[in-house]
């Protein structure tokens, strides 16, 4: 009995030494296939495209417009982005490429955002690749019966079902009116659920149509990594026209959002066992030579003109140029600062009237104690009467007063100092847009419990029975508009004429006999 005892651990142990040796074989074998599977599809070769996208800075042009593209209805093109539509009611906008594109295979990069003051918005914004330009239209701000796809980021919940916010992609031939009463979920190809309305930091989309499956990740918004995708739908097996436009739209209803779209990256896509068609091949040799003898000239007089400046203000020499324009992140932050400055300033008057107040109502509290003290003395002891009483009671009242303002005063001292706080950090280092509204916030909800305690404390000091004893001085008796001397000089003017009308009339009777 002992023997099988002795050699029983000794098995189990060559047991498990064998099944982890397996085991870990197995894994090794199939982690090795499935690098072999992966590096055997090679990624697409990517090629940017400059005349089918735009992004700041320097976005428009003097007279307004887009190098490349058009825009129309109420978009608003600037420096750094495309205001779509802005926060207005019943709003339709959009911008689409002047020339079509004839790839085979493309991936789009959009950079935008979606903000407004609701907690719903509306109508959305679309992404399209159309074989015509839809100018204008009901689907968000592009014509209806398209023939294409679009890619819509709708934001109002029109059928109800609370499954908006929504990214759908719906596809069509020509034939199809978009089903706005259901959100298009009856039309979908794809769909999933996100949120892509106030986020911190710019939402981006990157569709991708390559070997007729259309790809479509997303951005959220929440974190400033730029390559922070997350899988939202697939398509596959997809057919869209050969060549078309690409457009962005937007558009707004009973309720309003900003749709800004910050840049669009239109890449062509080439198989890896393709060669990608050469540069040259697009430009004749007569126009690029002619393009690069203009750049040329342009850049020889750029040269002569900075060699001027320099000699003209040697002071600026070495400072770059750049410095001396706002960035939208530099204004955001300056408009977040003043804002910050003018709540400091409302606070401190705030904190000046309450001190006001306190001091008021501490002379309120001593004038009333001195006239119970002053009636004590003059009653018998023991014997309180209703006045005395009624004398106690506001002086519980006013101290009850005077805890309050002191804490109120003590809230606005600590308001001061958060945003004292605030201020100190933004001027160390530059703070993000979503940090400071965080702290507005907050705040703003101080503020608002400050004004509530006010209105109360002025409520109750208009039911304060100490109104019935200390009253404000009656004004006054405004002087009569009529002096003395003016009513005596008028008094004797009437007598003087009354008693010439008195003789005047004596005459007339007199030479009335006269002919009897």
């Amino acid at each position: 009995m002992a023997v099988p005892i002795t050699e029983s651990p000794a098995v189990g142990a060559r047991l498990l030494i064998t099944t982890f040796v397996t085991t870990l074989i197995f894994h090794s074998s199939v982690a090795d296939i499935a690098v072999g599977a992966s590096t055997t599809e090679e990624a697409p070769h990517r090629r940017f495209e400059y005349k089918y996208s735009f992004k700041g800075p320097h976005l428009s042009q003097s007279d307004g417009g887009i190098p490349f593209w058009i825009h129309t209805g109420n978009a608003i093109p600037s420096a750094d982005q495309v205001r779509i539509t802005p926060s207005l009611r019943s709003q339709r906008g959009s911008v689409w490429t002047k020339n079509k594109v004839n790839f085979e295979h493309w991936e789009a990069e959009v950079t935008f955002r979606v903000s407004g003051r609701g907690r719903m918005g509306a109508d959305g914004l679309a992404v399209w690749f159309t074989s015509t330009q839809g100018l204008e239209g009901p689907v968000y701000g592009a014509a209806d019966q398209w023939n294409g796809i679009g890619v819509f980021f709708d934001s109002f919940d029109n059928d109800g079902k609370k499954n908006n916010p929504a990214i759908l992609v719906v596809g069509n031939n020509g034939n199809l009116v978009y089903d706005h009463q259901n959100d298009g979920s009856t039309q979908a190809l794809g769909t999933c659920l996100r949120d892509f309305r106030n986020k911190p930091y710019p939402v981006r989309a990157k569709i991708t149509y390559y070997k007729r499956t259309l790809t479509v990740l997303i951005n959220n918004g929440f974190t400033p990594d730029k390559e922070d995708y997350e899988f939202c739908t697939k398509v596959d097996n997809m057919v869209i026209p050969s060549d078309g436009f690409f457009g962005i739209s937007a558009a707004t209803g009973g309720l309003a959002d900003d749709h800004d779209v910050l840049s669009f990256l239109l890449f062509r896509l080439t198989e890896p066992g393709q060669q990608p068609p050469p540069v040259e091949s697009e430009i004749p040799k007569e126009e690029k030579d002619k393009y690069q003898e203009e750049f040329q000239n342009f850049q020889q007089e750029l040269d002569k003109k900075k060699e001027e400046f320099q000699k003209e203000h040697p002071d600026v020499q070495g400072e770059p140029i750049d410095d001396l324009y706002e960035s939208v992140n530099d204004r955001e932050i300056r408009q977040v600062f003043e804002g910050q400055n003018r709540i400091h300033l409302e606070i401190k008057q705030l904190n000046r009237q309450l001190a006001m107040i306190l001091d008021e109502q501490r002379r309120y509290v001593s004038v009333i104690t001195d006239e119970v003290a002053k009636k004590g003395a003059n009653t018998e002891s023991g014997q309180l009467d209703s006045a005395g009483q009624q004398l106690g009671s506001i002086v519980a009242t006013q101290q009850e007063v005077l805890k309050s303002l002191n804490e109120l005063k003590s809230s606005f001292h600590e308001s001061l100092r958060q945003i004292g706080s605030v201020q100190n950090q933004g001027n160390q280092a530059a703070m993000g847009t979503y940090e400071t509204m965080q702290h507005f916030s907050d705040i703003k909800e101080h503020l608002h419990t400050v004004k509530r305690d006010v209105e109360h404390l002025v409520q109750r000091n208009a039911q304060n029975p100490a109104d019935k004893v200390l009253k404000c001085p009656e004004l006054p008796p405004m002087p009569s508009c009529l002096s003395t001397v003016h009513f005596a000089i008028f008094v004797v003017v009437q007598s003087v004429l009354f008693f010439c009308y008195v003789m005047y009339k004596s005459q007339q009777e007199a030479a009335a006999k006269k002919f009897f």
